[in-house]
């Protein structure tokens, strides 16, 4: 039976292994206790922390965590380092340490729900960081969004071109339309001109006198 001890322990590195980015495993058989000092706190700057855990509980913690597989690289005197920070920013830092202390040695890891090897592991350290890609990719948006004004102002121009060569095809404006037609015809003569003395009727002879009755 387990002590409540190791129970408690298992429980407290389960907690750390679900609240970790990454995991990265080590071998630090040889290191010195300055040495291993010095490597924790050049981890402290990628956010991470770095303990000797013995293989037995945390291969119990992995399991308990979901973890499949890790115990196969838990052999010999292991150290983890707990990554919260950058994973690639952490390998760097690790791999560096393996070339100043040659006793170092990385064995792999755990990320993104995959165990992964020493080759693995290695590759990661060649990775760029995090913070080198996003200042790669910002420096590749700034060149797009660049190009993309000076291709906007281009276009502009040539549509302005393309409106006045448009503008030149057309007819000039037309003049001010021809005067209208002189005023209507002059008026009609008067329907009927004045009557004259020669039109006027002849007056009617007066009649003789009617004899008177005797």
């Amino acid at each position: 039976m387990p002590t409540t001890e190791k129970v408690e322990r298992v429980a407290e590195l389960k907690d750390r292994i679900e609240g970790s980015a990454a995991l990265l495993l080590t071998e630090y058989r040889g290191l010195t206790v300055s040495e291993i000092s010095e490597l924790r706190r050049s981890l402290r700057e990628t956010d991470t922390s770095f303990a000797v855990i013995k293989n037995t509980l945390m291969a119990r913690a992995a399991a308990d965590a979901g973890i499949e597989h890790l115990d196969e690289m838990l052999s010999g005197p292991s150290a983890v380092a707990f990554v919260h920070g950058d994973p690639v920013a952490a390998a760097k830092k690790l791999k560096a340490a393996a070339k100043q202390f040659p006793a170092l040695i990385l064995k792999g890891g755990y990320m993104d729900g995959a165990v992964f090897g020493a080759d693995q592991a290695n590759a990661l350290a060649d990775l760029e960081s995090r913070e080198v890609m996003l200042s790669k990719i910002a420096g590749l948006l700034k060149g797009e969004m660049s190009r993309a004004a000076a291709m906007l102002v281009q276009l502009q121009s040539r549509f302005l071109g393309v409106l006045e060569s448009y503008k030149d095809t057309l007819p000039g404006e037309p003049e001010a339309a021809a005067e209208e037609p002189a005023a209507e015809a002059e008026a009609e003569p008067e329907a009927a001109a004045e009557t004259t003395d020669d039109e006027a009727p002849a007056e009617e002879p007066e009649t003789a006198d009617t004899p008177e009755e005797e």
